[in-house]
């Protein structure tokens, strides 16, 4: 590995001349300079991470902060994160924020000193912190995005919680549920709320439905198994859960009380983990294109945020101070109101993959269980 040293002796100068050559150009004599540089190129020099720091003010890292890595969800968005960035020369910090919007916050703060861009999944905060987050806690030069979060000052890619619900609740009507159970996620969610609200609409103008709200539960197998006994007693015929690890706890409840699925209660999740196709019934889902969603955030934060990309960043190292003035590309203004456009957004569409967890409803099922 060529190092500054050898660059020096190849040049006839000394190290501190070579380095102020190579990191601060416009101290060193323009002849001095301009020989310097082609010995650093003919030699390949590469500065190290820290020089390079000094010179384009990028660090090389992506940071990623998720509310839980044990909930597959994230761990799927994450492994498309990291491919994306990969892709592009980035390294990736991965960080749990335990489901506590505290700790995001304290996360994005210290994390966002050594990043050259945040992604923020599913954020449990407020508008109000993430607002704050945007303006008072990272650099403006540091874009932050969200995942699977709108908000009015910040860039985002989001699924299309809408249409699955639409996509689920018109499956069940088919197949005749007439009354329909959503376990919902945790309150303060905003995909949940979203998915309340798609289920509303969904369900507006369908004859004779009755939607039973169950109540908020934590977005895991044993919260699935606490809203599987509400499921048994509220007589309804089929269930939306928020995500899958929600319905497969659902389901294990339930056949431990001995109402089957389907032929009692259809079970319909959200999220189509891996999982989803090793129980029995296997599970009907709405697929959400995780790796793909995290491809898009990677991709929407180095669009939306003007950060360069490993490529960009060496051609940057090897610039003059002019060329780099050229080339330079200006930051991304964070968490700002009033602005005369929205932040960009991307939509990622949903699908439903019905398997056997849901059939044609029975009518005497839920009397039978009342």
């Amino acid at each position: 590995m060529v190092t500054l040293r050898d660059v020096a002796r190849a040049a006839g100068v000394s190290p501190a001349t070579a380095s102020r050559a190579l990191s601060a150009p416009d101290l060193v004599a323009p002849a001095r300079r301009e020989h310097v540089q082609q010995v650093a190129r003919d030699l390949g020099y590469r500065p190290n991470r820290a020089a390079r720091e000094l010179i384009t003010g990028r660090t090389g890292n992506l940071c990623l902060v998720v509310p839980d890595l044990e909930n597959p969800f994230f761990a799927a968005v994450a492994k498309g994160v990291q491919a994306r960035a990969r892709a592009l020369g980035f390294a990736l910090l991965v960080a749990d924020a335990e489901e506590d919007p505290r700790l995001e916050s304290e996360l994005v703060g210290h994390l966002g000193a050594q990043v050259d861009g945040v992604i923020l999944c599913s954020p449990r905060m407020t508008d109000a912190e993430l607002d704050r987050l945007g303006k008072d806690v990272l650099d403006d030069d540091v874009p932050l995005l969200l995942v699977n979060r709108l908000h009015s000052g910040l860039p985002s890619v989001v699924i299309d919680n809408a249409d699955g619900i639409r996509q689920a609740v018109t499956h069940l009507y088919a197949l005749g549920h007439r009354r329909i159970g959503y376990a919902g996620g945790p309150v303060g969610s905003w995909s949940d709320a979203q998915r309340r609200r798609g289920l509303e609409h969904a369900s507006h103008g369908l004859r004779s439905i009755d939607v039973v709200d169950l109540g908020h539960f934590p977005p895991l197998f044993g919260g699935g198994v606490a809203a599987g006994d509400l499921v048994a007693a509220s007589g309804v015929t089929a269930v939306l859960a928020h995500n899958d690890l929600l319905a497969l706890g659902i389901l294990s409840r339930l056949r431990a009380r001995g109402v089957r699925v389907p032929e009692d209660v259809s079970v319909v999740g959200y999220d189509d983990i891996p999982a989803a196709t090793l129980v029995s019934p296997a599970l009907t889902t709405v697929t959400v294109p995780l790796a793909r969603l995290g491809r898009a955030a990677v991709d929407l934060l180095i669009e939306a945020g003007s950060v360069p990309t490993a490529t960009e960043s060496a051609l940057a190292a090897a610039l003059t101070a002019a060329e780099r003035t050229r080339h330079a590309t200006p930051p991304i203004t964070i968490g700002t109101t009033g602005a005369a456009t929205a932040p960009p957004s991307v939509l990622i569409g949903v699908e439903l993959v019905v398997r056997a967890s849901t059939g044609v409803a029975s009518a005497q099922s839920s009397e039978a269980r009342g």
